[in-house]
């Protein structure tokens, strides 16, 4: 019966007609391009919509600036790029970078902690969730700048005023994350789990963690973006001194009306957020393809 796909002759007659033609169809459905070349695809897939984003902001900036609408405040992005490529031939801006990133990075890494150990915790203990699982995400929503003077009169001008409010903001995100992932675990699967044995730490740590990873993941995304945006405020409310920070130069330059470099330092605090942004977004796309829920090329 003829298919209406057009076969290849048989090249082995040892091997059966229907063998020789489920390979030939399998072979059709593979992809042909090399895996360099389907790798530089999605790197291009990734990069070019932020390329047409970036030109369509710059256009529409410099359409507002020749309007000449609050021109004498509002920089041009001509001489706001100038002023940020001045800026990066300097020590200043890379010691505040420096500064900004090591808070960044141990105030999430202590909400990670604290939230996972918590999330963990509360999934599994059903009056302790009935009794913290709404005050969790009263947290969540509660601004964190609402925190600082709490945080200034218990801990004074610090970095560990600013690493409390980062925990603070964050660590309910991560904690609601893998609350909804352990929620979401297919009980069949958990029964299945233990019927093979697993009991409590190994129960979590090789059917129910890995089970919860997608929404475990979105949460972590979640509370990064409430660390970053914790750690801006607490920058530019608690300035320590002979710590230069992103925060203090942005204040600084609004207290001198420098809007150009004010706006230099708010591009390279947004540039920074993206970044780890889209390492999230990496993490998040290739536990997708493991689990199959998208395509090799997406």
């Amino acid at each position: 019966m003829s298919t209406g796909v057009p076969m290849p002759p048989p090249v082995d007659k040892k091997t059966p007609g229907y063998v020789q033609r489920l390979t030939y169809l399998e072979s059709l459905e593979a992809p042909s391009d090399p895996r360099s070349r389907r790798t530089a695809a999605r790197v291009w897939g990734g990069l070019w919509p932020v390329g047409l984003a970036i030109l369509i902001v710059l256009a529409v900036w410099q359409l507002i600036h020749v309007s000449g609408w609050k021109s004498q405040i509002f920089p041009g992005p001509g001489a706001t790029l100038s002023n940020l490529w001045h800026q990066l031939q300097t020590g200043l801006l890379w010691h505040a970078i420096a500064t900004t990133a090591q808070r960044a990075i141990l105030g999430f890494g202590l909400s990670v902690l604290i939230g996972a150990v918590i999330g963990a915790v509360v999934s599994r203990i059903k009056p302790l969730r009935a009794a913290v699982g709404s005050l969790i995400t009263g947290l969540q929503t509660l601004p964190s700048i609402a925190w600082f003077p709490f945080a200034i009169i218990l801990f004074g001008i610090s970095t560990t005023a600013i690493l409390f409010v980062i925990v603070l903001g964050s660590a309910p995100s991560v904690a609601n994350g893998l609350i909804a992932g352990v929620d979401y675990t297919p009980p069949l699967l958990l029964k299945a789990g233990k019927m093979m044995g697993l009991r409590r730490l190994s129960l979590y740590r090789y059917l129910i963690l890995p089970a919860s990873l997608p929404a475990f993941v979105a949460g972590l995304k979640q509370g990064w973006a409430f660390a970053w945006r914790s750690l801006m405020a607490g920058e530019l409310l608690v300035i320590i001194a002979n710590q230069p920070s992103l925060g203090v130069l942005l204040s600084t330059d609004q207290d001198q009306a420098d809007m150009a470099s004010a706006t230099a330092i708010i591009i390279v605090i947004l540039v920074l957020g993206v970044l780890v942004d889209q390492l999230f977004g990496l993490a998040d796309g290739a536990i997708r393809r493991r689990w199959g829920l998208a395509g090799q090329g997406s």
